[in-house]
């Protein structure tokens, strides 16, 4: 079994999105600065891309849910053991409540001029970026060293 091509199409759009938040971060994190401190609100191309992006992965992270729950997910290969079996459930979903954290602290912050949700949202970052580099050490580690081909269930749909 693989993922349907929705889901693996998904996949691949909310990894694009969250990359681009990491890339465009510090414009936002300067308007939203300058709100704060100087009351002076200064939109920018990268600060709405930023605020629309984080938007994006929260429709996306919860139209993500909805496909895994009505197409389920291939099982993981009968090889991995008990303690890669947890750590594989423990990385997916931490990282979907990050997809949905992350977008809702923001917007918090931003639209409700909340800075401790700002200070969240920034401590999340780390976290979210921990977890996506687990979930890529992950994938690699089942391609390159256990060679069970589990790469594959996210590239192509059969």
């Amino acid at each position: 079994m693989t993922y349907k091509t929705p889901q693996i199409v998904l996949h691949w759009v909310v990894f694009g999105l969250i990359a681009w938040q990491f890339i465009g971060h510090e414009p936002i994190r300067g308007a939203f600065d300058l709100w704060m401190k100087e009351g002076v609100f200064a939109p920018s191309v990268m600060v709405v891309g930023h605020v629309a992006g984080g938007m994006l992965v929260l429709v996306l992270a919860l139209w993500r849910l909805g496909l895994r729950r009505k197409h389920g997910v291939p099982p993981l290969p009968p090889e991995e053991g008990p303690l890669g079996r947890a750590l594989a459930h423990l990385t997916h979903g931490v990282l979907y409540a990050l997809m949905i954290l992350m977008p809702v602290s923001g917007a918090v912050a931003w639209f409700g001029s909340v800075e401790a949700a700002a200070y969240a949202h920034g401590l999340l970052r780390f976290v979210m970026l921990g977890f996506v580099a687990l979930h890529i050490v992950g994938a690699l580690y089942h391609q390159f060293v256990l060679k069970d081909n589990l790469v594959a269930r996210m590239t192509r749909a059969r």
